[in-house]
């Protein structure tokens, strides 16, 4: 579809022309449920919604990662929820998260059950219950969530910009292609700076703060987000890629990359996980 290049913005928009793009099918202006079905329901006591995007990725990590802690109650059923197919829309996950998008988590051993949405609220969440991934001291906590909230803040600019622009959008335009990589780059510089002076984001220790920041950051020096490695010129990122690198070698890194997973290369699709022994399939 092409857009005129002398657009004026009308005095009230209304939404009359499909956006196009790889997504358009399910964007809409409005809110709530557009059919009825309830979600699925597991034994376990950790339900997730989810598929492997990287914001669901954040969870799948973090749950694999207490389960090799030995962390029996962080055992989990994780759904699949296709949201090229608008499940995310069903009246059963709208009850379970108003704003429609992937990870929801409902917490069964609460009473009542917890719901949780949002993956940055669902990392804390998970941290807060089980005492992991989070530091011990008020300083080392106070930059964790720093680091946290900043990925959740900027990431939008990478995914729903970058992304979307470079990757999805009906046409390429080149003002918004340049405008999300001048940002995506000044992030990577961020990252990068802060990593030159630590290990992990955080502190010394691994934390949720590099799990959230992994998830995306990780896997696109990393080359599995948008095919935008070379053109992002992701290597000269060394700090970045050394600690992307040194994330991606951890088994529960590997298992949660799996999960939620229906596309690609098929070794890597654990569409729907209710075992460790899923895994094996």
């Amino acid at each position: 579809m092409s857009y005129p290049t002398d657009y004026n913005p009308p005095k009230v928009w209304k939404w009359e022309v499909p956006s196009g793009g790889t997504f358009s099918k399910i964007n809409k202006p409005t809110s709530g449920p557009t059919h009825k079905k309830k979600l699925n329901t597991g034994i376990h006591p950790i339900q997730l919604y989810s598929q492997g995007t990287p914001n669901g990725v954040k969870i799948t990590i973090m749950l694999e990662e207490l389960l090799t802690l030995g962390h029996k109650d962080a055992e989990y059923d994780a759904w699949l929820c296709k949201i090229s197919e608008g499940d995310q829309f069903s009246s059963g996950f709208v009850d379970a998260n108003p704003n429609s998008k992937i990870p929801t988590l409902i917490d069964t051993q609460a009473n009542p059950p917890q719901r949780v949405f949002e993956s940055g609220a669902i990392l804390l969440y998970l941290a807060e219950k089980f005492n992991e991934f989070l530091p011990k001291t008020f300083s080392e906590r106070t930059e964790c969530l720093s680091w946290l909230f900043w990925q959740m803040g900027s990431t939008p600019y990478l995914g729903g910009g970058f992304g979307h622009f470079y990757k999805y959008a009906p046409e390429k335009i080149q003002y918004a292609i340049d405008r999300y990589t001048m940002e995506t780059k000044r992030q990577l510089d961020v990252l990068n700076k802060r990593l030159e002076q630590s290990k992990f984001i955080a502190c010394s220790e691994y934390s949720i703060a590099d799990i959230a920041n992994w998830s995306w950051y990780g896997q696109l020096v990393l080359g599995r987000l948008y095919g935008a490695g070379d053109f992002l010129d992701v290597k000269s990122y060394k700090h970045v890629l050394a600690w992307a690198k040194l994330i991606d070698k951890r088994a529960a890194v590997k298992r949660g990359r799996k999960v939620n997973r229906y596309y690609g290369d098929p070794k890597m699709q654990v569409p729907e996980r209710h075992d460790a022994s899923d895994f094996d399939i």
